[in-house]
């Protein structure tokens, strides 16, 4: 396969649009027509891990951290980012990253890590906005079914846990070509009206070139009228952490024991504990003190995320139990996640998971 429909399957995992303005995700290292003879998976690109690749003989690395995440002015191979940069480059190596993509995917980092503790009944945190977008078109009555049957195949019309959604109105439309149109309807010169719908569809944005080309692509006009409108309304499938419930609530010290052996953490720092049962959590993988607020709106039990600092903790105002557990430990299965989608897509060559461990923290 050409690494470019590698990215093509990557893109069907987690699409790159659903990444955070400030993230450097997608392609780091690399020529889109490179033939990729082997993946190797990893959480961090590091030198070691390209070590293994060339070892493993696999020219390309997924990684979920973007190894490259600001600009270099100098690739000289004093830092580890130069040096695993060069390396890469060196050997042909191509370099992917997903990192905030697969954050903020309903069956990614935080559906991982709330499967990972047992939590039901999920939902985002912090949903995200301005993603969601509404086409309005106008067809003849005698297509509005083809029309709203090719939009809903590009995958517009889908809200939550519904499909085939869309909102029809009739009305009559009017038009006129030119000397040089070629009209479906009527003759060029000729004033026109024909009986019309009106139909409304809302997809996410990373649809919009796929669902405007299945517009284009039928032929009740030459010309096609239609709108796109953004929309305020957050998307409640995609966005950053999760909200999820145990099957039994736990009392304080009985639940931070399980978070710590199921996320294999070296320890945890928490806020003072409440003598309160637990039962509703939330959970952000990786750094999530800006998402305090919001776990606290939601009025759950305990937030568990990773690089809280010290006046983060204050923040719990005894009403909940903060947690960190550890930037890595918190995205720890996320590589997995990866490993398995990529090796059902792909079995012309091996998609392997890498054994290194690019953890950077240690604990005594």
């Amino acid at each position: 396969m050409k690494l470019r429909e590698v990215i093509t399957v990557l893109e069907e995992m987690t699409p790159l649009s659903y990444a955070e303005g400030f993230d450097n995700v997608g392609l780091l290292v690399g020529d889109y027509n490179l033939e990729v003879s082997g993946i190797l998976v990893c959480h961090d690109a590091l030198e070691t891990v390209i070590d293994e690749a060339i070892e493993k003989k696999c020219n390309m690395v997924v990684c979920f951290h973007p190894i490259l995440f600001s600009g270099l002015k100098k690739i000289t191979g004093k830092s580890y980012v130069e040096r695993a940069v060069i390396k890469a480059i060196k050997h042909d190596i191509a370099i992917y990253a997903i990192h905030t993509a697969l954050d903020n995917h309903q069956e990614g980092v935080n559906k991982i890590f709330c499967d990972t503790l047992g939590l039901k009944n999920t939902s985002i945190l912090i949903p995200k906005e301005n993603y969601i977008q509404k086409l309005v078109t106008y067809a003849p009555r005698v297509n509005a079914d083809e029309v709203r049957k090719a939009l809903f195949n590009a995958g517009a019309g889908a809200i939550g846990n519904y499909d085939l959604c869309s909102f029809t109105t009739e009305g009559k439309g009017s038009f006129r070509g030119n000397e040089k149109s070629s009209p479906v309807i009527g003759e060029p010169l000729k004033y026109e009206e024909v009986e019309e719908v009106k139909v409304e569809v809302i997809f996410e944005k990373h649809l919009q070139g796929k669902v405007l080309k299945a517009l284009f692509d039928l032929d009740f006009y030459e010309e096609k009228a239609y709108e796109i409108y953004t929309l305020e309304n957050k998307l409640q499938n995609v966005g950053m952490g999760m909200i999820g419930e145990l099957e039994e609530e736990m009392d304080e010290v009985t639940f931070l024991q399980m978070v710590k052996a199921k996320t294999g953490t070296g320890g945890i720092r928490h806020s003072a504990l409440l003598g309160k049962p637990i039962k509703r959590v939330a959970v952000l993988g990786g750094s999530g003190s800006f998402a305090i607020g919001a776990a606290l709106s939601q009025k759950v039990d305990a937030y568990i995320t990773s690089d809280l600092k010290y006046h983060d903790y204050y923040q719990a105002e005894s009403q909940l139990v903060l947690a960190d557990i550890g930037h890595f430990e918190s995205e720890r299965y996320t590589k997995n996640y990866i490993t398995d989608f990529l090796s059902k897509k792909i079995t012309t060559f091996a998609v392997i998971l890498s054994t290194v461990n690019t953890n950077p923290v240690n604990y005594l």
